[in-house]
């Protein structure tokens, strides 16, 4: 974690041993976005990372607000009470109205119910209403009227650039509830108010100057002096087309789609039009770039991605020239580095969360995606659209007043003033940012008390960790509840022959409420000592495991063996849901009592609580060991062998996608593992919902680190057939030994040969 500063690095332990909600800030170019893909990779906790919109959403790797919490579009009344739509256009939602919308599926619900941190990236677009609604659904689903229901929230984003959209009319409505639209306005942030933590070292600029000026604009305290140097780098009549690789940040879509029209019109010779490749579901509502990308030689692009290779050739926002073009490549030429690069295509992927069965981990499933290259035409972009890019120059077209953010967001995507031209002098009384905003963000916690909450709120989070692990009141419900489902009057009923079974099982559980209670106040007064004794309370959740476990154990194997009697009996649909259900349940108990032990543990021995310590084969492997046992006594008992169309619902016989425990793949790495598995390439690219050309271009990247090589992948006769033709070749691009052997080779095959000869010294 070298690349982290100390900050975030007290973030991430807040995430992992701590319950408190983060209000994660900090100016452009701090990391926020480093940091982000940090937590979800290494956090134990199960995540969902949603966003305002579709494209801040892919960008962070989640979904949508609206599409997780199944939220309807328009405004919330935070209350129970009943509203009139004035009109089609404005619609209004309320406690009443909302509850409608909770009709979801039972993955979706699922989910909500197994979340333990939620993360909203891009928060300054988020509005207090949407918020509070939210908060209200995963109260309602979670069953527990807390902030959240619960679930920890980590709120990242930077207030001073971006803000919420609220119509007029809208905010004539929610002003009678809200006294601010965003997002710490909410009913929830005032009951329990994250902690603000900024992060402060800047990696974007190093000149201290243009730091001092971006800070005053930031903060409202913009010194004529500033305004003064800032005119200095006016120049009204500069040429952008006599002055290559700037960039113009203009204040209007019409005027940058104009701008980027015309120059590329400019440019002789034709021009080429490249489309994406679209697998399974991915909405075009949600394209992370134009769906059509129109390119000459000679046209200004930027990227607009980082590039993810060893290489890293190109950041988001840096700009070059395209040297060459043809149907399967990209030549992109950096004059300041005397440099071309081929370009790589960039994968976006649609998900949606689910929970794995076996494990209760929440894991991403995979939609659709989304690969084309990432590149714009980069002579115009939008303020807006720029956000989160990084450009050496730009020409700021600021002619119309500034609003709330707009000067700051497009001042700091600048490395250094040398890069900067504005083309009209910058009004002092256009920049100032909202005051609401400036006295929240002035609210971040100092160092000092960031420590003390650390330690205070790790004490807290250990404490109802491990007792929430022996909190069986719901679970000892559910088996009530299933006991007193049972038909009294139908004795011939097939349900009615297990009665005798729930009944047992229902007392087992309900016994052991009582010495479970017992100890949870007993933790409660280890835990209040002046002194926590963290070795005696190991010893004491030891002793309590050893207890408690092994009746949980045979009372689970023995709920599996009931579901494998049920689940080849006809027409009980019904009833083996409930078992499921049942067994969900007992299952989570049982995860908890595990992972309580691990966790003590882990104290104790004063190593980190992520993801890999909280793990283990243990855990891992428990339920799925537990099922196959089952399933072997059932066969023992009946001395049969089970025929698979006996099965009402083969759930449990069905292979599970396993979520690692380590860090999420490249696509590259989960391209390879299914190759080693000797999946083919059109396999490969049907597991992963991608195009086998991408599957190809992975392939080929294998081939340059050494993981594979090309022998594995062509047969040895095509394989010299392209050594031939390679002979001599020594061109960057691709383009002329394609036009020269038409057909008789693949851009695929070219790419792989081409993979054989790369210098990876």
């Amino acid at each position: 974690m070298n690349s982290i500063e100390n900050t975030a690095e007290q973030v991430l332990r807040f995430i992992n041993q701590t319950n408190k909600s983060i209000f994660l800030t900090g100016k452009a170019g701090t990391g926020k976005t480093t940091l982000l893909h940090h937590i979800i990779q290494t956090s134990h906790k199960n995540t969902v990372v949603v966003a305002p919109t579709g494209i801040a959403a892919l960008n962070a790797g989640g979904v949508t607000i609206h599409s997780q919490f199944q939220l309807p579009f328009g405004g919330f009344i935070p209350e129970y009470t009943s509203i009139s739509n004035t009109s089609d256009h404005l619609k209004f939602e309320t406690k009443n109205t909302l509850v409608k919308h909770f009709r979801m599926s039972g993955q979706k619900k699922a989910v909500i119910q197994n979340m333990e941190l939620l993360i909203i990236d891009e928060v300054s677009m988020l509005r207090a209403d949407l918020l509070d609604a939210i908060d209200f659904t995963l109260r309602k689903i979670r069953r527990r009227d807390t902030p959240f229901g619960g679930v920890q929230v980590l709120f990242i984003g930077d207030l001073l650039q971006l803000p919420p959209v609220v119509k007029n009319e809208e905010w004539h409505v929610l002003r009678n509830y809200y006294n601010g639209i965003f997002f710490f306005n909410a009913k929830v942030i005032n009951e329990q108010p994250p902690l603000c933590i900024e992060l402060t070292k800047i990696y974007r600029q190093s000149d201290e100057r243009f730091i001092s000026v971006l800070n005053n604009l930031r903060n409202n305290q913009i010194t004529n002096q500033d305004v003064l140097m800032l005119n200095e780098y006016v120049k009204p009549d500069f040429d952008i087309k006599a002055n290559k690789g700037f960039i113009t940040l203009t204040t209007h879509n019409a005027k940058a789609d104009t701008l980027n029209a015309a120059s590329l019109a400019d440019l002789e010779g034709k021009s080429q039009t490249f489309k994406p490749e679209v697998v399974g579901d991915f909405p075009e509502r949600i394209y992370p770039v134009e769906e059509t990308l129109q390119l000459k030689i000679g046209a200004q692009v930027m990227f607009i991605k980082n590039d993810s290779s060893p290489e890293k050739n190109y950041f988001n926002g840096k700009m070059g020239f395209i040297k060459s073009l043809s149907e399967g490549e990209i030549l992109v030429h950096f004059p300041d580095e005397n440099k071309s690069i081929v370009v790589d295509k960039y994968e976006w992927k649609n998900i949606r969360y689910s929970v794995d069965e076996m494990t209760k981990e929440i894991q991403e499933e995979v939609l659709g995606s989304f690969v084309h290259y990432p590149l714009k035409l980069a002579w115009a972009i939008t303020v807006h659209k720029s956000q989160g890019l990084t450009f050496d120059k730009a020409v700021l077209d600021v002619s119309q007043v500034f609003v709330s953010g707009q000067a700051y967001v497009a001042l700091s995507r600048l490395r250094s003033l040398e890069g900067l031209i504005l083309l009209s002098p910058i009004q002092l009384n256009g920049i100032s940012n909202n005051s609401d905003v400036m006295t929240y963000s002035e609210s971040k916690v100092d160092p000092q008390t960031l420590s003390n909450s650390l330690v205070k709120e790790t004490h807290n989070f250990v404490k109802d960790y491990l007792k929430n692990a022996f909190e069986w009141h719901d679970l000892a419900q559910e088996w009530r509840n299933h006991r007193f489902s049972y038909p009294t009057d139908s004795e011939k009923s097939e349900r009615s022959k297990h009665l005798l079974w729930a009944i047992e099982k229902e007392e087992e559980i309900s016994k052991l409420l009582e010495p479970a209670n017992k100890f949870r106040a007993q933790l409660d007064f280890l835990f209040a000592a002046e002194q926590v004794d963290l070795k005696m309370i190991s010893d004491r959740i030891e002793a309590a495991y050893n207890y408690f476990f092994p009746k949980l154990d045979i009372t689970f194997l023995e709920l599996l063996l009931k579901i494998e009697t049920v689940q080849r009996i006809k027409r009980v649909k019904e009833f083996y849901q409930e078992l499921q259900e049942l067994e969900d349940k007992h299952y989570q108990v049982i995860l908890k009592l595990f992972k309580a032990v691990k966790l003590i543990k882990i104290i104790n021995e004063e190593k980190e609580i992520n993801k890999e310590n909280l793990s283990s084969e243990l855990i891992r492997n428990y339920r799925k060991n537990k099922i196959k046992e089952a399933e072997e006594l059932f066969k023992s008992s009946k001395n049969e062998i089970i025929k698979e169309d006996e099965v009402v619902d083969k759930h449990y016989y069905l292979p599970k996608k396993k979520k690692s425990n380590e860090p999420k793949k490249s696509t590259v790495q989960e391209t390879y593992e299914l190759w080693i598995q000797n999946n083919s390439v059109n396999e490969i690219a049907k597991i992963r919902v991608l195009t086998t050309q991408t599957i190809y271009g992975h392939l080929a990247k294998l081939i340059i680190a050494g993981t594979i090589s090309i022998s594995d992948v062509l047969p040895e006769d095509r394989i010299q057939q392209l050594a031939a033709a390679f002979q001599g070749y020594q061109e960057d691009s691709l383009n002329a030994l394609k036009e020269k052997f038409g057909d008789q080779f693949t851009w695929d095959e070219l790419r792989l040969y081409k993979a054989t000869l790369a210098d990876v010294s």
